[in-house]
């Protein structure tokens, strides 16, 4: 085995959080052979801290390292300090469980969560000694592959990755292994590389981008088809149907230096079918498969007593829906194992199905941070974005955390969405005040911490069509919720960098033609555009300009139902029909019931696959407007009182 590690650990005492780089983490393998193994780098491509907790890797990692035929250890995007050093010293990406060079590697497995890290997708590349386009690639050539959200529009990045997996990854890893087996036994002799990928290409959920041509009049993509007749002219997505199958990971990693999200994270439940219509992650993760709340009980208890760790966090996009979330919370606390010192915190959480027996519970240990998403500021905006949530369903939830000694709540918004004016964005302000108002019946320093983000519209979303707000527009919105809420003690106003939604939106939404930008941003050193301190919109907007690309026409102009869009050779399951028709029910502010409790409306999800949303309970969670029979029609009477708007002329 070639280690670098003689090379690395000088260089380790020339940068920052040399931690990063070292692993021997508790439940990572450290060294070992390759021989005779297909050999997986799954790469998470941010910092160590921001990548580590990932389960998506952490899921796969053990996978492929309980399989006989394979291997997989880790990475992670070097800081910029690192990056110079290993450059400087000529030391290529390494693996950190056993610090061998990633060109070793038969395979370099990308898993993609956000757009902004395309450039460091790239530097990755660029480091490990391997061709950043794919064309560029021979026999003797590690495969570029990737996972994640952000393959369900893989355009952007067709040049440079060899092949996707769209959806979950469990099994499709299983069928590449042996395909690259094979190859492996084959002697990866010239011509063998494109006749692999034509194979993977025919692999469920595989997407291989040199299998198909793309063709463009003018600014308009006109088709993506595929070159061969074996191809599928669309890829639909891997779904795994009992997730109870999957007790995965059994042995988290445990980091040796802090990381984001430093817990026991164990998934309660995959897919949500509430329906948010900004919600990409709702949209492509259909449908709901439900672990089984005895396999999360031991999960649970397994984990925590290998890890030591005091924090479980019960993960899902939803945690509340969560079938007995409540008995599972209190079976947590109850447990003599956990000697009532183990806190449990519930990411995700839906204002509408967070009641007092689960604030409750979950205070009797330690009061964990509570973040709630009612992303939009009046009910009217809520009914175009289908998050059903009343003013009351708030007011309930905020109760019920101050009641039980929470005296600071985080309350997450979106500005910037389809048909929002004015009085939707101050709605903003005033949900947070009266926040307050209700939190002070408790505590006199009872405080709201309100944050916004610019709304970036995704693929395979019924807002797929619809036209950004540029950052000019979002700046403005930005500026009246900060006059709204100047002398309001109790509530403080964040806001996310509207500069960096553009450039999200650039990549979002993209062509194959925006990875020539990807590219030109990275060339010129734009690396860790996710860090504030790194991003550079002047980078996006040259590149874009360099190559003949219109900001507006991919980011600020609403899309053509007849449009072809990048993405629609691939499939999340999703009829076409029934985006348009949300799309559509968004315009006229009409809300659609969570179908969980509700009769089916035919989204393709479950009939598409054969799959059935699997539920432990026949009637929805406590609490609730969603799908629970409730007048959805009307926003109901505020319980507290609310301060008259104040328009926007007034305060400037």
């Amino acid at each position: 085995m070639t280690s670098l590690w003689p090379k690395i650990e000088p260089a380790l005492a020339r940068v920052q959080k040399p931690a990063r780089y070292i692993g021997c983490e508790d439940g990572s393998v450290g060294a070992g052979s390759l021989k005779g193994l297909v050999g997986w780098l799954l790469i998470y491509p941010d910092t160590y801290e921001i990548g580590l907790p990932n389960q998506g890797l952490q899921i796969l990692y053990e996978i492929l390292n309980e399989r006989d035929d394979s291997r997989a250890e880790r990475t992670y995007a070097p800081w910029v300090d690192m990056e110079a050093e290993m450059r400087r010293r000529g030391i290529p990406l390494f693996s950190v469980d056993s610090h061998r060079p990633a060109a070793e590697f038969d395979l370099l497995a990308f898993n993609l969560s956000a757009e902004l890290v395309y450039t460091n997708l790239l530097n990755c590349v660029d480091l490990a000694g391997v061709p950043i386009h794919a064309a560029d690639r021979g026999p003797e050539h590690p495969l570029v592959v990737a996972g994640g959200h952000c393959t369900f529009n893989p355009e952007p990045l067709a040049d440079f990755v060899d092949l996707f997996v769209i959806g979950d990854g469990e099994e499709a890893v299983g069928q590449m292994t042996a395909a690259v087996r094979d190859w492996k036994a084959s002697g990866r002799t010239p011509g063998s590389r494109e006749r692999l990928l034509r194979e993977l290409a025919s692999v469920p959920g595989v997407y291989v981008p040199s299998c198909y041509d793309v063709v463009y009049e003018g600014p308009a993509l006109v088709s993506v088809a595929p070159k061969y007749p074996d191809v599928p002219e669309r890829v639909e997505k891997r779904t795994i149907a009992d997730l109870a199958a999957w007790l995965y990971p059994k042995q988290q990693l445990v980091p040796m230096t802090e990381v984001v999200h430093d817990r026991l994270n164990v998934e309660i439940f995959r897919g949500c079918t509430r329906g948010c219509r900004f919600c990409q992650a709702g949209m492509i993760t259909r449908p709901v498969r439900e672990r089984p709340a005895e396999q999360v009980t031991q999960m649970v208890s397994d984990g925590l007593a290998r890890t030591g760790y005091d924090e479980v966090s019960l993960t899902s996009l939803s945690s509340a829906d969560f079938s007995g979330i409540d008995s599972v919370v209190r079976s947590i606390i109850d447990d003599p194992a956990c000697n009532g010192e183990v806190s449990v915190s519930l990411p995700s959480l839906r204002v509408d199905a967070f009641t007092v027996g689960v604030a409750s519970e979950i205070q009797k240990v330690r009061r964990t941070g509570l973040t709630f998403a009612p992303e939009a500021g009046t009910w009217r905006m809520r009914q175009v974005i289908n998050k059903l949530i009343r003013e009351e369903d708030l007011y309930g939830a905020v109760e019920s955390a101050f009641s039980q000694g929470w005296r600071r709540v985080k309350l997450y918004f979106l500005t910037g969405l389809p048909t929002e004016t004015d009085e939707d964005t101050l709605g903003i302000a005033e949900l947070a005040r009266n926040c307050v108002t209700v939190g002070r019946r408790h505590h006199r320093g009872a405080s709201v911490t309100a944050s916004v983000g610019g709304f970036v519209p995704k693929p395979q979303t019924p807002f797929q069509w619809f036209g950004q707000n540029t950052p000019e527009e979002l700046r403005r919105k930005i500026g009246l919720l900060r006059s709204a809420t100047r002398g309001d003690k109790g509530v403080q106003l964040r806001w996310h960098d509207p500069e960096a939604s553009l450039a999200e939106g650039i990549a979002s939404r993209g062509d194959r033609r925006v990875g020539a930008v990807i590219e030109e941003v990275w060339r010129r050193g734009g690396t860790f555009q996710e860090w504030s301190e790194m991003f550079s919109l002047d980078l996006w907007r040259d590149a874009m300009e360099a190559h003949g690309l219109s900001i507006d026409w991919y980011v600020h102009r609403h899309r053509e139902r007849g449009e072809v869009l990048p993405w629609d050779h691939i499939s999340a399951g999703l009829h076409d029909d029934f985006l348009w028709q949300e799309w559509e029910d968004a315009l006229e502010a009409s809300g659609t019931p969570d179908c969980r409790w509700t009769p089916c409306y035919d989204c393709g999800a479950c009939t598409g696959y054969g799959i059935e949303h699997v539920v432990a309970s026949a009637v929805a969670p406590a609490g609730g407007s969603q799908g629970t029979g409730q007048d959805l029609g009307s926003g109901g009477d505020v319980p507290v009182f609310l301060r008259p708007t104040v328009g926007a002329g007034a305060r400037s």
